[in-house]
């Protein structure tokens, strides 16, 4: 992946956008699901990039799972949350791993707090998903990125989730979790997107790969089926769907009970496709 060139402007500041409402929030369940990520399970197509003498920002590093990982694997990690309380939860689970290496700020995305050319990676994990204006946060996560070094962009496409056996509940599941994505102006099929949006920031050295997870042990599917079923009753996305009146607290139920249901069938199976992008800055 040589370098590319980057013009004069696009290492200018650009202007903050207001941010989106997270449609997941920060519920015991959200956070549950998020601190199942590893570096392993979810940047593997980083991981032979790193090195011990870089500095890396963590864009949006939730609880900080993958940024613990990541910080032994590079010489300093600044992760950016855009609340305290979520930056909180990760400077936490630094402190019980007695990783030191890491630097916690709280950020917007689409304004960076940093100088150019600062960082040698910046990662980013299902995080444009969420944002109001991505290709907007993709010219900051290359402004700050050193010549040559690497901005590294995953996420989930839910139009792409797919599983057995077939349940009408996780259809609307599906449904109303995409509505409520895009209620809060954020993208549910971001990994589609990544490779168009990586261009429109500038970048010209894109490699384009997938990756996926799938759930098919009696354990996987306890972990995803359970997640899912408590977070449809009791996250920030069932505060919202019911807050907007797209469904009650019967549908809600019923989908929990049909999480739970898929997630005790024996023959249950459930793939998750990521989108990835390694982009030379």
């Amino acid at each position: 992946m040589p370098g590319a060139a980057r013009p004069a402007h696009a290492r200018r500041r650009v202007i903050a956008v207001s941010a989106p409402r997270y449609t997941h929030g920060h519920h015991e369940s959200v956070l549950r699901g998020h601190r199942w990520r590893t570096a392993e399970n979810s940047a593997a197509y980083l991981l032979p990039w790193l090195r011990p003498d870089q500095r890396l920002l963590d864009v949006g590093c939730g609880p900080g799972t993958i940024t613990v990982d990541l910080a032994g694997r590079v010489g300093h990690v600044d992760a950016v949350e855009p609340t305290t309380a979520a930056l909180e939860l990760a400077r936490d689970h630094a402190r019980s791993c007695r990783q030191h290496n890491l630097t916690f700020t709280t950020a917007d995305v689409h304004a960076l707090p940093f100088a150019d050319d600062t960082f040698d990676v910046v990662h980013a994990h299902q995080v444009l998903q969420h944002v109001a204006d991505p290709v907007t946060a993709l010219t900051e996560m290359r402004r700050v990125c050193a010549p040559g070094g690497l901005v590294a962009v995953r996420d989930s496409d839910y139009a792409t989730f797919t599983w057995y056996p077939a349940d009408p509940e996780l259809d609307d599941w599906l449904r109303l979790y995409s509505a409520a994505a895009r209620a809060n102006h954020g993208e549910p099929d971001a990994g589609r997107h990544l490779l168009a949006w990586a261009h429109a920031a500038g970048f010209v050295d894109v490699t384009a790969s997938t990756d996926s997870w799938c759930f098919a042990t009696v354990d996987d599917r306890e972990y995803w089926g359970g997640m899912w079923a408590d977070r449809i009753l009791h996250s920030a996305l069932a505060d919202q769907l019911l807050a907007d009146g797209t469904a009650d607290h019967t549908k809600l139920q019923a989908i929990s009970t049909a999480w739970r249901r898929w997630a005790d069938h024996p023959d249950g199976w459930l793939a998750v496709l990521h989108a990835e992008v390694l982009c030379r800055a």
